[in-house]
This record gives C-alpha cells, sequence and structure tokens, in this order.
C-alpha cells in the first residue's frame, strides 16, 4: 500500500494541489516541509496548530517531535499562543507515548538555539520515553560541571529576570 507524507492512505483518485507556502513558514526547513506533506513522517497527532511525529533518528523507542505548525527558529521567535498549544500537545501526547512503549518516565524537553543543541532551527519540543538502566542521564547530568555562583550573583539574576516580568 502507497502510504501519503502523512502516513496515511490516500483517498481513491484524491489529487492535491499544494497551495503556495504561507509566510509564515521556511522554504528550507525540514519540519515546514513536514507539515506541508513534502516530506514523509510518522505522525502521531496533529491539530490546527500543532503537529506531532516520531524522531527519525530517535535517543529511544517512542522518540516524539512535538512542533508549531508555524515557523518559529526558537522560544523568543513564538508568541505565547504557538508556545501554549505546543506544551498543551505535549501534556496530552506524553502518556499516550509512555503508554505505547511502556516506559517507566519520559524526559520531556527543548533545546532552545544552537549552543543548547538545537540542530533544526524550528521549535520543537521532545519526549523521550525512560527506561531503568537506559543509560540515559538525567537534566542536571548535560554538564560536567557547575558554575560557582555566590548569593549575591543569585539574587542579581534574579532581578534582571523580573525585572520587566
Amino acid at each position: 500500500m502507497r502510504v501519503t507524507a502523512r502516513g496515511h492512505p490516500p483517498a481513491a483518485g484524491n489529487l492535491l494541489t499544494l497551495a503556495p507556502r504561507p509566510p509564515s513558514m521556511s522554504d528550507d526547513c525540514i519540519f515546514c516541509s513536514i507539515v506541508d506533506g513534502d516530506i514523509p513522517a510518522r505522525v502521531v497527532y496533529e491539530d490546527a496548530d500543532t503537529i506531532a511525529f516520531l524522531d527519525a533518528n530517535p535517543l529511544a523507542r517512542g522518540h516524539t517531535l512535538v512542533i508549531p505548525k508555524e515557523h518559529y527558529e526558537d522560544f523568543e521567535a513564538m508568541p505565547p499562543e504557538p508556545g501554549e498549544m505546543v506544551m498543551a500537545a505535549l501534556h496530552y501526547l506524553t502518556p499516550k507515548v509512555e503508554d505505547a512503549v511502556d516506559a517507566e518516565a519520559t524526559t520531556v524537553a527543548f533545546n532552545n538555539g544552537e549552543a543548547a543543541g538545537q540542530e533544526v532551527p524550528h521549535v520543537h519540543g521532545h519526549i523521550v520515553p525512560r527506561f531503568e538502566g537506559d543509560g540515559g542521564r538525567p537534566m542536571h547530568a548535560l554538564f560536567d560541571s557547575r558554575p560557582d555562583v555566590s548569593d549575591d550573583e543569585l539574587d542579581d539574576i534574579a532581578e534582571r529576570i523580573g525585572a520587566d516580568a
């Protein structure tokens, strides 16, 4: 059986005419191409604002990516409303992913920017199923050492973060 880019069989006699890409999409973004249906993906969820699909290079069985359909390179570029929709989809899908692969837990995370390890410049959340002895590490193990930050510096940072909040 032929499978469409969305992972669903095509309707009999159905011809697809693609509209021009909206300005909120990027011509050279692999995730935008998945949203458009130009690149196949194993889509596990889709609504008007988000789409979720299995990672093609998974860290674990069931590793799922959740993205806004509109193109935003990072959190700073994304308005609050699409962010809320991505978080709602992550919340909905996390127990479904865990159940599908009988995972004991999940790591739900974002890499925001190239320095943080973001490989595709389109906001995306990861749902990574976790298992006892899987070799994965917790968030606090991402760094080999931690900075020595004084109470005064912590106070200063907190004040700068909260200044405009």
